[in-house]
């Protein structure tokens, strides 16, 4: 497995990866990958260590992908749930974080509705002077950094199954379309799209891509990619960033983010942003569909879309998921041994 490149000791934002550290994400979890086909899952690499999941926010794909892929690796896990844990009598987060360092946690994959939860753990636990890493695995409406590695290995070894590496997307045009403004999946997939030298599209209604934010998320993507141009483009109508485009990830519409009406009513959002078929039509012949999940069939995307092989790279993402934490839980481990 190549870690002699790797030297990241929490995974937070992607938003300073650099391009070695995107190549040793993807090459690592193509190793994965094929471990997963064996007859056998199952490798001793963190074997005797301790993963916690402490998840204070509900998830389905990334909660179970992450304890699966721990569990590939021979690591021991423990799952933490706020609704029957000792928060519910005032313990403070970084208590409960404390609480499982003492139980002799190594790695703690850590989601939270409020943005920065992960990093105050990550610098609590740098403050203790103690080796436990901390992998951000969704924090608010800042970044989702393990779903947007997944979409690019989804993306990368569609392109090349042997081989998977940053540099396969350069000049390729990628539509992100939908809820962009509360959406911690497409700041990360925004992050490492620019790194990867794609064509980056923003499609969404201008309540769910508002001009401020809008302007704010290109004076970022010009410091990320160290360029005065990058190649992120805004649209508040979808037909322009379909046109030609390669691979089309539409976002959940997170309505309980949603403080205030910002869109008429799903009907409409659906006929004017939705993914269907006859839309794909202004794609390139092969193009390709992403979504995060989970899916608010009709809505995001049409049912028949969703469940179409041809098209949907949907449960490829779900697939890819456990190869990828894999990966990272490996990588992050991998020098605590």
């Amino acid at each position: 497995m190549p870690t002699t490149t790797w030297n990241r000791h929490h995974i937070l934002s992607l938003a300073d990866f650099t391009t070695t550290e995107y190549d040793t994400v993807l090459q690592t979890a193509a190793s994965f990958q094929e471990v997963l086909s064996r007859r056998t899952k199952k490798v001793p690499t963190l074997q005797g260590q301790v993963v916690a999941n402490l998840f204070f926010e509900s998830s389905t794909r990334t909660r179970s992908s992450f304890e699966l892929a721990a569990k590939r690796l021979s690591a021991d896990t423990l799952n933490f749930a706020a609704a029957t844990s000792s928060m519910t009598k005032g313990e403070t987060i970084l208590d409960t974080a404390k609480t499982y360092l003492a139980m002799g946690t190594d790695i703690m994959v850590v989601r939270h509705r409020e943005a920065g939860v992960p990093n105050a753990i990550a610098a609590e636990m740098d403050r203790l002077g103690v080796r436990v890493s901390v992998l951000n695995a969704g924090d608010g409406q800042h970044e989702h950094p393990s779903q947007a590695l997944l979409d690019l290995f989804t993306i990368t070894t569609l392109i090349d199954p042997d081989h998977p590496r940053l540099e396969l997307l350069k000049g390729k045009k990628i539509a992100i379309v939908g809820d962009i403004l509360h959406s911690r999946v497409a700041r990360s997939n925004i992050w490492s799209l620019i790194a990867s030298g794609a064509e980056v599209h923003l499609a969404a209604p201008p309540t769910l891509l508002p001009k401020l934010f809008a302007e704010f998320i290109s004076e970022e993507a010009e410091v990320r990619s160290n360029s005065p141009n990058p190649q992120l483009f805004l649209h508040w109508q979808l037909e322009p960033a379909l046109q030609n485009a390669d691979f089309v990830m539409t976002l959940r519409l997170q309505k309980e983010r949603m403080t205030a009406h910002l869109l008429p009513s799903l009907r409409e959002y659906h006929q004017l942003f939705g993914i269907t078929r006859t839309k794909l039509q202004l794609c390139k012949p092969n193009v390709k569909v992403l979504h995060p999940g989970p899916v608010n069939r009709g809505v995001e995307i049409s049912s028949e879309l969703m469940d179409d092989p041809e098209f949907s790279l949907i449960q490829s993402q779900v697939t890819s998921g456990v190869a990828v934490r894999m990966a990272l839980l490996y990588l992050l481990g991998s020098g605590k041994a």
